[in-house]
């Protein structure tokens, strides 16, 4: 059985899916690449290559999803139209199991990986017939120069890949389908308390035992792929696209052994996870904005950072495409600090690679539809570590996520809040973050009342860039009585203590 071909583009701005809404419960963010130069400055090496889907489908549907591209954007742009349209046009309804979707998922992956290659069947067949024409003791005539120029086009047109995550809601239940290294946190706070960030998945690179594992049966010397950090110039060992990866690996040094090919397409499923009664956020990173975070400050906390980020940012910002811009923004930031710092991990910063931000809210209200604890709102403490620009050591701070106390919003629906029962109040102790994944599970916490980002009124506080919040208590009074009278500063000191 041959599974159905995307329809070609018949031109690039053009797009069979233009017709799908877009999911207004979601924000992406993005930045592309720079070089930076001595003085700190930074240029672009190349145009964006990542890209992003964020669609509502029907019987209460919703796919979102974040490319990786590299050596061009034609693979992630190909990627992102067709596996919408594998996906969202009717395949996929409220009937179906777990099972049912896994499948159409898996299969999706598949038809986005032949109908991408049946688009450069031409070039590469007119690429190997030319290469005919430049054999060693040819001379480099007129004609062989047209003929290595044409060459250089053609091989500009095949080459490129992409990694991709792609997430799906259906039956408010969430399944991840993952190829490559950009990484999924599903960020989820419960009503004891407790506020755990999950990774689901972990990224396909030479770092994974269970990829090296399926390296070493197809005959791959997996220590010498986890040496070499890359195969074939990227650190995937799964990938869309990318010809030479998938047709030209015996011609590969580390790859030439494979009994069958070793880098693939095929998705890892995850899920499915409910949803109900969920409160939290999802978040898709693209490889760029995980190593620009990781290279800054390293990788042990980063999980947290970026959780720490948009936490703040949704206390403040009024729009989720706000709040996913600003957390990027702040991670190219803490990148170009690091570098211009001079300090240990400035030589990781010289330069970074595109990055992309979506978030998707689950039943998490943004600054503006936050109730105050006095309107009948409750809090949520959040509490998690965070960086200090000025050091690579991690401090934590307490986030409070004013909650509605009556009703919260699933998939744009109002339903009876699910959290009323055992919901903690504002004088509940500070929550735990906990970070976790398939291999590793820790947790952090902070003292306090939950204070620190919470709502004050129509003003909230601003955290700067370290995650600081300015003092917004006024010691005008206090340092005019100080500098008055002395003869008793103990009364001063009591009154303000």
């Amino acid at each position: 059985f041959s599974p159905p071909r995307c329809p070609f583009l018949p031109q690039p701005h053009q797009s069979w899916t233009d017709d799908l809404p877009l999911c207004q419960m979601c924000g992406v963010g993005t930045a592309p690449n720079c070089v930076y130069g001595s003085d700190g400055k930074s240029t672009q090496s190349h145009p964006n290559e990542d890209g992003h889907l964020r669609f509502r489908g029907e019987d209460g549907c919703f796919l979102y999803g974040v490319f990786n591209g590299y050596d061009g954007s034609r693979v992630a742009s190909f990627a992102s139209q067709c596996l919408t349209a594998e996906l969202l046009l009717g395949q996929l309804n409220s009937s179906h199991t777990d099972n049912d979707v896994r499948r159409i998922l898996t299969q999706a992956f598949d038809v986005v990986e032949k109908s991408y290659f049946e688009t450069i069947d031409d070039a590469l067949a007119e690429k190997a017939h030319l290469s005919n024409y430049l054999l060693p003791h040819n001379e480099l005539s007129p004609q062989s120069q047209k003929v290595q120029e044409r060459l250089k086009e053609l091989e500009q047109e095949v080459s490129g890949g992409a990694t991709a995550v792609v997430a799906l809601i259906l039956n408010n239940k969430l399944y991840i389908a993952n190829v490559g290294t950009n990484r999924v946190l599903l960020c989820k706070s419960s009503s004891d308390g407790q506020n755990q960030v999950l990774q689901i998945g972990r990224p396909h690179s030479t770092d994974n035992e269970d990829e090296l594992q399926r390296l070493a049966a197809l005959g791959v010397d997996s220590a010498r792929a986890r040496q070499a950090g890359q195969i074939a110039g990227q650190s995937s060992t799964r990938r869309l696209g990318d010809y030479r990866a998938k047709f030209n690996y015996n011609e590969i040094d580390l790859l030439s052994v494979a009994k069958t090919r070793p880098i693939i397409a095929e998705p890892e499923i995850h899920g499915s996870l409910s949803l109900d009664g969920v409160t939290g956020f999802l978040l898709l990173m693209s490889e760029g904005l995980i190593n620009a975070l990781e290279s800054a400050h390293g990788p042990e906390q980063a999980n947290q950072e970026i959780v720490a980020m948009v936490a703040a940012e949704l206390a403040q910002q009024t729009s989720l495409e706000a709040v996913s811009q600003s957390v990027v923004e702040r991670v190219k930031r803490l990148h170009h600090d690091v570098y211009v710092s001079g300090r240990q991990r400035a030589t990781y910063c010289s330069r970074h690679e595109d990055m992309t931000l979506l978030i998707r809210t689950l039943n998490y209200p943004l600054a503006d539809a936050a109730l105050t604890p006095t309107q009948g709102g409750r809090i949520y403490p959040v509490s998690v570590p965070y960086s200090n620009s000025q050091s690579t050591s991690k401090t934590s701070v307490t986030l409070s996520l004013v909650m509605p106390s009556q009703s919260t919003l699933t998939n744009g629906t109002n339903t009876a809040s699910t959290l009323e029962e055992g919901t903690p109040t504002s004088q509940s102790p500070t929550a735990t973050l906990q970070s976790t994944n398939t291999q590793t599970q820790s947790s952090s916490s902070s003292s306090g009342d939950g204070s620190l980002f919470r709502q004050r009124g129509s003003q909230a506080a601003q955290p700067d860039e370290t995650g600081r919040v300015p003092p917004y208590v006024d010691f005008t009074q206090f340092y005019r009585l100080w500098g008055g009278d002395h003869s008793d500063r103990s009364l001063i000191i009591n009154q303000y203590m």
